[in-house]
């Protein structure tokens, strides 16, 4: 098995409901991203996907939170509120969206919220709605 990982950073505001009264108000975080994909098996050129190929594609997704609020975008919800894990869960199925005829997988995403505190996805069932 083979595993590539790339860090990238958004920055965006939220506000949790009943999770502790400080995070009930509206904040902000500089969230850091860890997004691993993996395959079994190489490309032709010796290498699970290029690297700029791979950026791109999460650079895509990154715009789509950078400098928002987040509980105002459509895929977050009360039933689905934007918390660490939701986030690493919505990166992830994402991503696998773009490679969905290919043998690379997304294996997992971790939001680092702060500088000791984060949340990792382990991607399951990548025909999951969200």
């Amino acid at each position: 098995m083979f595993e590539l990982k790339v860090v990238t950073h958004f920055a965006a505001a939220h506000q949790l409901k009943m999770v502790a009264k400080k995070c009930e108000n509206l904040h902000g975080h500089n969230w850091k991203i860890e997004i691993c994909v993996a395959s079994e098996t190489l490309n032709d050129a010796g290498v699970l996907v290029d690297f700029g190929e791979l950026k791109q594609h999460i650079s895509e997704i990154m715009a789509r939170l950078d400098h928002k609020f987040l509980n105002e975008l459509d895929y977050f919800d009360d039933d689905n509120p934007p918390s660490s894990e939701n986030i690493a869960r919505y990166i992830a199925h994402s991503l696998e969206t773009k490679f969905r005829n290919s043998k690379i997988k997304v294996a997992r995403v971790t939001a680092w919220e702060s500088e000791d505190a984060c949340a990792t996805y382990i991607m399951g069932n990548p025909s999951s709605p969200f």
